[in-house]
């Protein structure tokens, strides 16, 4: 992605956080990719490039918020659920599997990981207790001569060397 189309112009500008003509890569899985494939060879693009558009032209914000309200018309109403939910949900659901802080808050388009922070901390395990099952699960491993603890997802293994 290397342009947004503003909010309030409605016409293409840089992205966030951005020079302009510098872009941000947002993880695709397959199956969307593939739609977005064959939305294209069946519709067309813009002579700008652009996949989807609306009848000025581009397709904005407004015109997304709309329809996605207008899906969930049948649905009952949930506090505070709205087209920022789906940023949300993407962003908790990834660091809540482990995907490194640094990474989501790119895909997010913020300009540090502080704000990414500041929003998801709750949702990320404390590192301190992370650490103590790390260590307690190497240090079994080293009383028992057996390989370490897989489960915990720990990345490098401690070598047999003793701390204390």
């Amino acid at each position: 992605m290397r342009e947004q189309i503003h909010s309030n112009t409605l016409r293409p500008a840089k992205l966030k956080h951005r020079k302009t003509g510098e872009f941000r890569e947002v993880p695709l899985p397959r199956s969307v990719r593939e739609a977005m494939e064959r939305y294209g060879e069946k519709h067309g693009i813009t002579k700008d490039g652009y996949l989807l558009r609306g009848p000025g032209g581009y397709f904005t914000e407004g015109m997304e918020r709309r329809r996605v309200r207008k899906l969930f018309t049948d649905l009952p109403p949930e506090e505070g659920v709205g087209m920022y939910g789906f940023r949300h949900y993407f962003a908790s659901n990834a660091l809540g599997n482990g995907i490194p802080i640094t990474d989501v808050a790119e895909w997010m388009g913020h300009n540090s990981i502080e704000e990414t922070y500041r929003t998801y901390q709750h949702l990320m395990p404390g590192s301190i207790t992370k650490a103590a099952r790390i260590f307690g699960c190497a240090r079994r491993s080293l009383a028992s001569s057996r390989s370490p603890c897989s489960a915990l997802n720990a990345g490098p293994v401690i070598e047999r060397t003793v701390l204390w």
